[in-house]
């Protein structure tokens, strides 16, 4: 779309519509779809959340629902996948996807710490979500020394215009065009953003911290080193590519040399662009890492052969480094897990240390996703979660505060498979079973757990019964049984 063009529209393009001279705004062929698997584009994506958590109420949402401090690689996964719906050429899908999401963000409301009203669904949060995509893909460019032409950059503002569309948002909420953009950008930057709570957490908290993907949590000593080299390193990064007046205004760190190593990590990132076609793919790379050690996915066993010789080469690592050990997990031996494990890789979605309805409203949203539910099943998996919550608070939280603690948990001993958690067990059978046969097949277990059967089943003909699943559900619910399906759904980083 030319600037010519781009003012002279009135609203933004509907989805599936093309630009004057017939460049498609969502799959093969758009801007956004060569961008896509490009890995300079892992440092846009990094960058473009750290300035949407900058945003108050962004930055509020986050702290209270989200579950990207806990779970940063199914996060990950599941923003790449949602990407992919949105941007792809099947309109349906798009569609489908776009009901999902504003589902989603219908949700996410609430007060902050200051007693602020957030609100998901405020057009001007969605705006800017969308806008730091964009800016953060021009940005990517310009640090990699390879800058947008203007025709590019205004065909690519088109298309994330044609997203924000495609949510159902109006014209207005995004300026029509380029440049009335930019002017807009740099209002928001100026005036707008914060240090906020979710931010610090992102640059001080989450890089260094970052749990290990499924696939290499047997390798904690390996992870932390590699850890400790690359998070600060990437930490540096992202808040030297920030706009300067926010880092002025945030009092984020100057460190000597980081405008250098920032330009550099997007020119090496650039560089692998140009291995043979088909070896880098964003949601190949996303979803291995994302893999559980028990998947039937050939590359897992491929990894697991891998991660077998580095915890060889970790034993000798752990003899010449001063890094402070692991700690071992606090789990009893086979299949048992301690109450305190479950309740911080389980219970607590949020990672916050407590246990109220955002950790439960995050499972009932990681299941939705995975079976890409219809608003009424998804509505009534979530109620079912509700009940579930209310049941937990009368058994569980002693002081009345509304969450419970892991000493409350602990401390109560409880036995959690009551009558709500069952209804929640019938209603997840009920979902995944989508033929309505009364029994899960193969392709239905796939859908819901990424991965075919793991054990013999109780059940004849290679299905799962709606008692064999019910009893799984609550045993390992219950808090004290493994599961090598529902672990890798729920528990796993």
């Amino acid at each position: 779309m030319t600037s010519t063009n781009a003012s002279q529209a009135d609203s933004y393009p509907g989805p599936g519509e093309r630009t004057p001279h017939a460049d498609p705004l969502f799959g093969p062929g758009s801007q956004f779809h060569e961008f896509f698997n490009d890995p300079r584009w892992a440092l846009a994506v990094i960058r473009a959340t750290v300035l949407e958590a900058a945003h108050p109420q962004i930055g509020a949402a986050l702290i209270d629902n989200s579950t990207f401090v806990a779970h940063p690689w199914r996060r990950l996964q599941n923003t790449f996948l949602s990407l992919q719906r949105m941007f792809g050429a099947d309109d349906e899908v798009r569609q489908r996807e776009a009901a999902r999401l504003n589902r989603l963000h219908s949700r996410l409301n609430g007060t902050d710490a200051r007693n602020h009203p957030y609100d998901a669904m405020d057009p001007e949060v969605r705006a800017w979500v969308v806008a730091t995509l964009f800016e953060s893909t021009v940005t990517m460019c310009r640090l990699s020394g390879q800058p947008l032409e203007q025709h590019t950059m205004e065909r690519l503002y088109a298309e994330f215009q044609a997203f924000l569309a495609a949510l159902g948002d109006q014209a207005g909420h995004l300026p029509p065009t380029l440049n009335e953009f930019w002017r807009y950008y740099d209002r928001v930057v100026e005036e707008e953003l914060e240090n906020t709570e979710a931010l610090r957490i992102i640059l001080y908290k989450l890089f260094d911290h970052l749990p290990a993907p499924a696939l290499l949590d047997g390798l904690p000593t390996v992870w932390a080193a590699g850890r400790a080299l690359a998070g600060p390193v990437i930490g540096a990064i992202t808040v030297a590519s920030l706009p300067e007046p926010f880092r002025r205004r945030a009092g984020l760190p100057e460190i000597p040399g980081a405008q250098t190593l920032t330009q550099t990590a997007y020119l090496a990132a650039g560089l692998v662009r140009f291995v043979p076609g088909g070896w880098i793919n964003a949601e190949g790379v996303a979803s291995l890492l994302a893999l559980s050690p028990e998947s039937d996915d050939p590359r897992a066993r491929t990894v697991m052969a891998v991660r077998d010789g580095i915890k060889r080469a970790g034993a000798l690592l752990r003899l010449i480094t001063p890094l402070p050990a692991e700690p071992e997990p606090t789990t009893a031996t086979g299949s048992q897990r301690s109450a305190e494990e479950f309740f911080r890789t389980v219970l607590d979605q949020t990672g916050d240390g407590s246990l109220d309805w955002p950790d439960l409203a995050a499972m009932a949203r990681e299941l939705a996703g995975r079976l890409d539910l219809d608003e009424p099943a998804e509505t009534r998996l979530y109620a079912a979660y509700a009940e579930w919550w209310k049941e937990l608070q009368q058994a569980l939280d002693s002081d009345g505060d509304g969450r419970i603690s892991a000493e409350e948990y602990a401390a109560a001993v409880p036995t959690l498979a009551g009558p709500a958690l069952i209804k929640v067990a019938d209603v997840l059978f009920d979902a995944t079973d989508a033929d309505g046969n009364q029994s899960i097949d193969a392709d239905e277990y796939r859908t819901l757990f990424r991965t075919g059967f793991q054990r013999d089943l109780a059940d004849t003909g290679g299905t799962y019964s709606r008692s064999a699943f019910v009893k799984e559900f609550l045993s390992f619910m219950s808090g004290r049984q493994r599961s090598t399906a529902f672990d890798p759904l729920l528990a796993q980083a």
